[in-house]
């Protein structure tokens, strides 16, 4: 199983993705906060309820998003039902927006005619506008 990203992590925990993201949150917490199943064999391995309950604490703290993924891939390797619980979590959770792959727009210097599109993930666009006007062109009309 891939590990839950720290970046989702603290997206979550700090509230990104709106209610869908809350329920994202709720239910990874009570994944955590069950029960091990068929660890008898297996050495004493923290639930991660202690990491999970510090990213509440601290929700934009990357090493303790970190110290909660890590518990919950040392837990999925030892618990098969938690692995099973979290790979399904996992799969949900990961339509939450939680703003990976942010753009940072800047224009700058210069003089700019005409538009500008600034964002993300665009596609099917197309532009329907006059060629550019300004100091030193001519206009369709032929003055400049």
């Amino acid at each position: 199983m891939d590990p839950v990203s720290v970046g989702l992590l603290v997206a979550l925990a700090g509230g990104a993705g709106g209610e869908f993201g809350r329920q994202a949150w709720a239910g990874l917490s009570a994944l955590v906060r069950r029960s091990f199943q068929d660890t008898e064999d297996v050495p004493a391995v923290g639930s991660g309820e202690a990491e999970l309950a510090e990213l509440e604490r601290s929700p934009a703290d990357p090493v303790r998003a970190q110290a909660l993924s890590t518990a919950l891939a040392v837990r999925a390797a030892v618990d098969a039902d938690f692995r099973t619980g979290l790979e399904q979590w996992h799969e949900r959770a990961r339509l939450v927006r939680t703003g990976d792959g942010a753009v940072d727009n800047n224009i700058s210097g210069g003089t700019f005619h005409g538009p500008t599109l600034l964002g993300r993930d665009f596609s099917g666009i197309s532009f329907t506008t006059a060629p550019p006007t300004g100091p030193g062109r001519e206009t369709s009309s032929g003055q400049g």
